[in-house]
């Protein structure tokens, strides 16, 4: 493979990439092998046509979408290792030769972090934060979790609130049951706000194995357009009452959490919180400092920055819904959400990251910021404790799929602790 790099303006460049015969020919194999048990050709079964035979028939070129498909993107990767620019855009291709037997030359359009000029960044004032930890946030810490660890026990009185409930219940609108109104000994904590709002209210004083209305008007802006702003009624009742039994907070409830009396536990809740106020602050300080060094900046930003982004940022949305064992589908039709709507949502914060780094990074190089050793190794040691992984394991990865996007993270969190450290709180 070759790669040659033009210079385009508004910040872009063109890779004209070439890539050897015997590279397309394996990607036209390649299409070949998962397309050839859809093909119908005469004389043969499913599956079984020559490629040959299959290329006389349909036109040398079938298979030449697939196999360029297939092999763009690969040595699009390739070549994004190799040259010195710092792309920040997907790339836009175009085949300029692809024929069997001979190279495959296309080019790849794409952006590249533009010039900047830099302001004030170096002692720009930014509010101050204050990190004193109050017995009040103490106790505020300390009772949610005593609320946490509370157990529930079967009461024999009236719903209070607080109180852990299993209801039946059925909506009506109009004296007509609605779509998705209707649940079973459905278990509800009194004032959750589970249910919307009044109704969970109206529960307090019921009595279990008696029925009760429930009369709520649905919120105007309520996800249901066909209920929104409208009066309903609920048949309810309670089938059980469970009562919350909130822990005492004495030495015996420290011994279950680790500490020999309550004040070395309520020491250690102080202690976290303290920890917890400053690594706010810290986020609070850069996020101010990084906000007045973008604002004093001057830079004009490809659009197409700006939209790789953006699917950056829905596509990490997507692995996370995965992961919480949603798919995407389900989420799209439930929220009824279409690209173009996300891609607008998400827009603001794009932009929020994409001048931040663009910025940071000038800082660096106008401070001469650079990586060392012993940041690559505290890199690799910090994802070897997030992934479970051995050191060594992390680097080889880094090391084998190219470790460049590692560099430009480090360079740009140096970049931001500088002018933060620099910067007058007032």
């Amino acid at each position: 493979m070759s790669v040659s790099v033009e210079k385009l303006e508004g910040s872009k460049i063109k890779l004209t990439i070439e890539v050897e015969a015997e590279a397309f020919e394996k990607a036209l194999n390649t299409a070949y092998n998962k397309e050839k048990g859809s093909i119908n050709v005469p004389g043969f079964r499913k599956g079984k046509a020559p490629r040959n035979v299959i290329e006389k028939m349909y036109g040398k070129e079938v298979f030449y979408n697939d196999a360029l498909n297939e092999l763009l993107p690969d040595e699009y990767e390739k070549a994004y290792d190799e040259v010195d620019e710092d792309i920040m855009s997907g790339p836009s291709f175009d085949v300029i030769q692809a024929e069997a037997g001979k190279p495959v030359i296309f080019t790849a359009t794409v952006a590249v972090r533009p010039e900047v000029t830099l302001g004030e960044y170096k002692g720009v004032e930014i509010p101050a934060v204050d990190t004193t930890v109050t017995d009040e946030d103490v106790e505020k810490k300390i009772n949610a979790e005593l609320d946490k660890d509370a157990r529930f026990e079967k009461a024999e009185r009236p719903v209070q609130s607080g109180d852990r409930i299993k209801l039946d219940f059925e909506g009506f609108v109009d004296g007509v049951p609605f779509e998705g109104g209707k649940g079973t000994n459905y278990l509800l904590t009194i004032g959750s706000g589970q249910f919307i709002p009044g109704f969970e209210d109206q529960l307090i004083g019921a009595e279990a194995g008696k029925d009760i209305d429930v009369n709520v008007s649905f919120p105007e802006d309520y996800h249901e357009k066909s209920l929104a702003g409208k009066a309903s009624v609920f048949k309810c009742k309670v089938n059980e009452i469970e009562e919350k039994i909130v822990p005492a907070l004495d030495d015996d409830y420290a011994a279950d959490k680790g500490f020999e009396k309550i004040q070395d536990y309520k020491d250690s809740v102080r202690s976290d919180l303290e920890v917890d106020k400053l690594n706010e602050a810290k986020g609070k300080r850069q996020d101010a400092a990084i906000a007045k060094v973008v604002e004093n900046a001057q830079v004009e930003i490809p659009e197409e920055i700006f939209e790789t982004e953006q699917k950056m940022i829905i596509r990490d949305y997507q692995q996370r819904l995965t992961m919480q064992g949603l798919s995407w589908e389900d989420y799209i039709k439930y929220t009824g959400l279409t690209m173009d709507r996300m891609m607008e949502q998400v827009r603001p914060q794009a932009e929020d990251r994409v001048k931040s780094r663009i910025v940071l990074q000038a800082v660096a190089e106008k401070e001469g910021i650079t990586v060392t050793d012993d940041d690559r190794q505290k890199e690799y040691e910090s994802m070897a404790e997030a992934y479970q992984l051995e050191v060594d394991k992390v680097r080889e990865m880094l090391e084998a799929n190219g470790s460049k996007e590692m560099e430009k993270d480090l360079l740009i969190k140096k970049a931001l602790d500088f002018i933060t450290d620099n910067a007058k709180e007032v």
